[in-house]
């Protein structure tokens, strides 16, 4: 069973646009079904294919010559050295739409595309499956408060329960576990396995499979929290510079999300450190032991949660739509005001609380007044996002936001 992924749309503008795409993200995410299904008049090659990859690597002036294009190449994090020769054949030919890639990280995989196809490569990152996926809904535009969005989302809503929220929040966002009845915990050991021995071990060197594991455990255990690396070090054992590399190493797989403080024009009001977010709640689940969605919705990370599930799904809605640069950040001042997320679109600030309680109030907006304080700053329409089962006003352009409009 397939479940259409809302990244097509921008997966065939950008087609039309470049001569190659790439799309990256975590394992296991749809990446490779997606593009199959997209581009079925491509030549299928991937590397996991041992002898294909020694082609690959060994004679990759001739690679092409046997595998013209178009051609779809799979993992291609293990052969950079095609990519010259895809900027031969695009410049050459002046084609769009003929080479189509995917990737399971981005660690040496966006240096290497960004030096050698730089103007000639449209990039699109997929995540897990978003509610509106797993709803069946057709409605893809990025999340932005504002009328218009509520406007055209009305009759688009995702029709989950509150049981059904925190069983998508435990269950996690890959596809397989969407449309199979597979063991969770079986499932998600394997993915940390393969992910690990795969990604971290062969691409990155890292020594110690065991404290690179613990330092993942501890950091989804502090998912929703500011980033704090001294601490995460010497819990784990390690200097902070290799904490340092191990955190890039799981936001460049697109495990981790590091949220950026908004400062523009604060000087030293606002703090400068991220917050860091899993992205796919089901894996930070079972790396923190929150074995079942009941035992997690009562629990003392209950919130935390909800939150990291509420800013993955706006950041899928964003991705979704071919968008890299997000416009997402956070608010916290010295005053140790907060607003838990701003999303900036055309010079105007949009703030979010995020709330796993289904009862808003106005004291949920009250950080909100920090924003009309600053000079320079455009406040416009925001909310409380929360399990309350229907969008309404709350206090002037501010609304309580069901979890299914997102």
């Amino acid at each position: 069973m397939y479940i259409r992924r809302h990244a097509e749309g921008a997966l065939k503008e950008l087609s039309s646009m470049f001569g190659a795409v790439l799309v990256t993200g975590p394992r296991q995410v749809g990446k490779t079904t997606m593009l199959k299904r997209f581009a079925d008049h491509a030549a299928y090659v991937t590397l996991d294919d041992p002898l294909l990859l020694a082609t690959a690597k060994g004679q990759s002036a001739t690679f092409f010559k046997d595998n013209p294009p178009p051609i779809f190449i799979d993992e291609v994090q293990y052969a950079p050295e095609l990519f010259p020769h895809i900027k031969i054949i695009i410049d050459r030919d002046k084609k769009k739409g003929q080479f189509f890639m995917s990737g399971s990280q981005q660690f040496h995989l966006m240096r290497d595309v960004t030096e050698s196809l730089a103007g000639r490569i449209g990039l699109l990152t997929l995540l897990g499956l978003s509610l509106r996926e797993k709803g069946g809904l057709d409605f893809t535009e990025a999340f932005i408060p504002n009328n218009t969005y509520f406007e055209n989302r009305r009759g688009q809503e995702t029709k989950f329960s509150y049981d059904d929220v925190w069983y998508n929040i435990h269950r996690g966002s890959m596809p397989e576990l969407a449309v199979n009845d597979f063991d969770w915990q079986m499932y998600y050991g394997s993915y940390v396995k393969t992910y690990i021995e795969r990604d971290v071990r062969q691409l990155t060197q890292v020594g110690d499979e065991l404290k690179f594991l613990n330092f993942m455990t501890l950091i989804a255990g502090r998912t929703g929290q500011l980033l704090n690396l001294a601490s995460l070090a010497r819990d784990v054992g390690v200097s902070a510079p290799t904490a340092e590399r191990w955190l890039s190493i799981l936001v460049t797989s697109n495990i981790v999300y590091l949220l950026r403080p908004y400062h523009n024009n604060l000087g030293k009001r606002t703090v400068k450190t991220p917050k860091l977010y899993f992205l796919d709640t089901g894996l930070a689940a079972y790396l923190t032991k929150w074995n079942t969605a009941e035992v997690l919705k009562n629990g003392a990370m209950a919130g935390a949660f909800f939150e990291s599930f509420v800013i993955s799904e706006i950041i899928k809605s964003f991705y979704n739509k071919g968008v890299m640069d997000l416009p997402v950040y956070f608010y916290r001042d010295s005053n140790m005001t907060e607003i838990d997320l701003l999303i900036e679109d055309g010079g105007v600030l949009h703030p979010i609380e995020i709330k796993k309680h289904a009862d808003p109030s106005q004291k949920d907006l009250a950080s909100f007044a920090v924003l009309d304080k600053i000079p320079g700053i455009k406040r416009g329409p925001g909310g409380v996002v929360c399990m309350y089962d229907r969008l309404l006003t709350l206090s002037g352009e501010d609304r309580v936001i069901p979890i299914n409009m997102i």
